[in-house]
């Protein structure tokens, strides 16, 4: 298994090794490894998860709040589904049915947290373009009144 250390992944997600620490502080990011020299390695894995949790606060612009919650979701679905994989085989059909049932859950929680941050885009982008409709009616009338002094 391949270890890095904090300047290659601070390199490799974008990030500093404050916020990748901090994120660890806060709990978005289980605490590291370390070397004997208590030198903090990563794993392939921990990477993956601050390239999702850079995405996540990028794309969609979610709080530090709104990032743990749905971090935490995610690592619940992706322990449901490993637990269905792992023991599909043993569970009657009624079982499975409650599995499948419970990851539906969790992907709605995280899908209406989706929602929600988008619906906040849309307003603003609604107000935005309300104003420039507003902006533009302003200079054609300061267009048209400039046309009649020349």
């Amino acid at each position: 298994m391949d270890l890095f250390k904090i300047d290659e992944v601070a390199k490799e997600c974008g990030l500093t090794k404050r916020t990748i620490r901090y994120y660890e502080e806060i709990g978005l990011l289980p605490s590291p490894q370390r070397s004997e020299g208590n030198i903090r390695l990563y794993t392939q894995e921990d990477i993956e998860r601050l390239k999702k949790i850079v995405a996540a606060k990028d794309v969609l612009g979610f709080s530090l709040q709104e990032l743990q919650y749905y971090m935490q979701a995610a690592d619940q679905l992706n322990d449901q589904r490993q637990n269905y994989r792992q023991h599909t085989e043993r569970f009657s059909p009624e079982e499975r049915k409650n599995k499948l049932i419970e990851m539906n859950q969790t992907l709605d929680e995280q899908l209406l947290l989706m929602k929600r941050k988008i619906s906040s885009i849309r307003t603003l982008q609604a107000e935005l373009e309300e104003l420039r409709v507003r902006v533009r009616q302003g200079l054609a009338k300061l267009d048209q009144e400039i046309g009649k002094e020349s």
